[in-house]
């Protein structure tokens, strides 16, 4: 029988506006909360970001609120705090506030690592400015003060050895837990709440993809596919993106589509309708260029819904075997060309699956997002939590 836990989450502010990381750490300190756990939430307020300045300097007001009254605040509370407490930083890009706790028990949850190695110029397809640079190594600073890590995926912990003496610190890996009720939904009784919801005719599919406009995510690239998959196929199935509204380069590769009138932005879509969207899509395209672990792929599993995605880890870590594997999108023109051509054919592939095939594909693919069940998740948390502070009494 393990004893209960002092848990301080830090976290990163609201008025940041993230979505997936407020999700995970609510995901956390929910969990332990009901394991009967004390649980608290630390995260910067805004003071410096409420003044009246122009849009341009509210990330540098919001960098002092973060960085220099948060801090300050913090040191005083540590002075009153039982030192069995464990604090748990919710993102490692939260490393700055370690150096804070580095003398505590402590842990740090790894996502992802395409910041830290755009920063070093390992991605070219994501430069990095020379004050991003600074930032990131700042924030390396602080987290490699650490000891504790739990990464959410293979390929994140390999990244965060490269960062990180893998010698000289306790790392695991948990892989993420479906943060909400992603469920099958009939397909017919899906795709009318969600023509309801849209105002499209959604009656015979649609291909889906969900995410931002971050330079991973590949929203171009699912363009790309679409394309070439239209121009082969005898079907004029929507395309639906649903996530972040386009930025100027995804609206301008839009306008040049012959098909653009079938490619639909959507915002504004409820988290209980997200299900409806997984479940009554054709294909889920998701061919990231980078992960730290690839949610939508499980939630698309978890809902019924075939996936195509990148055979490369992490994507493949999440996959399976259950996913259709495309290579992952060269930079030339020329050879996008080829890879969509490529990818559409695994598209046609799977929208022309006989009924027996096609349920299949669905059942194993439904099988595998179990592997990735929150209560599962918290519980190997929870014991890495415990084994940080001390072993299990009797």
């Amino acid at each position: 029988m393990y004893p209960k836990l002092n848990l301080i989450f830090f976290t990163h502010p609201n008025f940041l506006g993230h979505q997936s990381m407020p999700r995970f750490a609510k995901m956390l300190a929910e969990g332990m909360a009901k394991r009967g756990h004390q649980v608290e939430i630390w995260s910067p307020k805004p003071a410096f970001y409420n003044l009246p300045f122009p849009k341009a300097f509210k990330k540098w007001l919001g960098y002092l609120d973060q960085y220099l009254l948060f801090p300050a605040k913090t040191q005083s509370k540590l002075k009153v705090l039982n030192p069995d407490t464990l604090f748990v930083l919710t993102d490692h890009a939260l490393g700055p506030w370690l150096p804070l706790v580095s003398n505590r028990p402590h842990v740090v949850h790894c996502h992802d690592f395409l910041a830290q190695q755009s920063a070093l110029g390992l991605i070219p397809q994501n430069p990095t400015s020379f004050t991003g640079k600074k930032y990131q190594a700042y924030i390396r600073y602080g987290y490699s003060q650490g000891k504790n890590f739990i990464s959410v995926s293979k390929k994140t912990q390999a990244d965060l050895h490269q960062f990180v003496d893998p010698f000289n610190i306790n790392s695991n890996v948990v892989y993420n837990g479906l943060n909400q009720n992603f469920v099958a939904i009939d397909s017919s009784t899906a795709r009318k709440e969600l023509s309801a919801k849209t105002g499209l005719d959604l009656s015979n599919g649609y291909l889906l993809h969900i995410g931002g406009n971050q330079w991973y995510k590949n929203r171009t690239g699912v363009i790309e596919i679409y394309d070439a998959w239209r121009s082969i196929s005898n079907l004029n199935l929507p395309l639906l993106l649903i996530g972040e509204l386009p930025d100027e380069k995804l609206l301008e590769r839009t306008e040049k589509s012959a098909y653009k009138s079938s490619i639909h932005y959507f915002n504004n879509i409820e988290d209980q309708l997200i299900s409806a969207a997984y479940s009554g899509a054709s294909v889920f395209l998701f061919p990231s260029l980078a992960e730290g672990f690839g949610w939508p792929i499980a939630e698309a599993m978890a809902c019924g819904c075939p996936v195509v995605t990148t055979s490369e880890a992490p994507m493949t870590e999440v996959a399976g075997d259950t996913g259709f594997l495309i290579r992952k999108q060269p930079q030339d023109l020329v050879n996008i060309k080829m890879w969509a051509q490529e990818a559409a054919k695994t598209v046609e592939e799977i929208i022309n699956l006989a009924p027996v095939e096609k349920a299949n594909v669905v059942s194993a693919g439904i099988e595998n997002a179990r592997r990735f069940n929150a209560d599962l998740a918290l519980n190997q948390i929870e014991e890495i939590y415990q084994k940080i502070l001390q072993k299990p009494t009797a």
